[in-house]
């Protein structure tokens, strides 16, 4: 599909891909839009964090970043957070992606919205301002609960773990899932995307929390039959497919666990 770029000469694209992180959803928005762009891949530290050489190209460190420089201009646009990226994406080279903003006989009204709309925006925020919190936490507790301390402390730092987990993490993971499960049940138009009947940009800033957490805080098929195969839809499409075996063929092997 061609791109909605005005300019006719295309603006150079870079992803700096940092492995076991949420980079992976914008390499495949790449391979949706099916733009030209080059790939620069991170390992993380000994400690998983990731490695000062992404200071130098933006001063928080972190990834995904995405540069993009056109011609005429005296340095490259760099930007930052997954939000960010996917909506100027979005915006700039596939706006099929985006759900139209307002019912049909009411643009510019206040409360004129589409459903589709409402959700696209809702999940741009949700994705990281809800449902990554708890996958961060859960993955600080595994952390604590794995590390090395000595055998009279053990009982401790596991009692910690089992109760931020029983108390804080169980239940919320819950209350998201089955919120999530509804969402897919109730799609616009019996659509089998969480905006409506077609892929948007929405569905994939959500891919990495969702398939992150398949197999573990309770995200089974046998509990959320709809949400999973939503998921599997996800992953069986061609250009996320594609995504991850320019993975494999730079780095030798994908993962998306975090």
């Amino acid at each position: 599909m061609e791109t909605e770029n005005p300019s006719h000469e295309k603006p150079k694209i870079t992803l700096y891909w940092l492995e076991k992180s949420r980079s992976q959803r914008i390499l495949w928005l790449l391979e949706e839009l099916e733009l030209d762009y080059e790939l620069k891949t991170f390992k993380r530290s000994k400690d998983m964090l990731a490695p000062p050489e992404l200071k130098e190209v933006h001063p928080l460190g972190k990834s995904p970043l995405l540069s993009i420089e056109v011609s005429g201009a005296s340095k490259p646009m760099v930007l930052a957070e997954s939000g960010v990226i996917v909506e100027y994406l979005v915006d700039n080279f596939g706006t099929w992606l985006a759900p139209m903003k307002y019912m049909e006989g009411k643009k510019g009204q206040i409360g004129g919205e589409s459903e589709e709309w409402l959700r696209y925006r809702f999940y741009m925020h949700y994705a990281e301002g809800s449902m990554m919190i708890y996958l961060v936490v859960a993955l600080i507790m595994n952390n604590i609960k794995n590390s090395p301390v000595p055998f009279f402390i053990k009982p401790i730092t596991g009692s910690i773990v089992n109760k931020v987990t029983s108390m804080f993490l169980e239940p919320n993971f819950k209350t998201n899932f089955t919120f999530l499960e509804s969402q897919i049940a109730t799609s616009p138009d019996g659509g089998e995307f969480l905006c409506g009947k077609g892929l948007t940009g929405a569905d994939i800033i959500m891919s990495f929390p969702l398939i992150a957490a398949r197999g573990r805080a309770g995200l089974t098929p046998e509990l959320y039959p709809k949400l999973c195969a939503y998921m599997d839809r996800l992953e069986k499409r061609d250009a996320y497919q594609k995504a991850i075996q320019k993975i494999v063929d730079v780095e030798g092997y994908y993962s998306s666990a975090l």
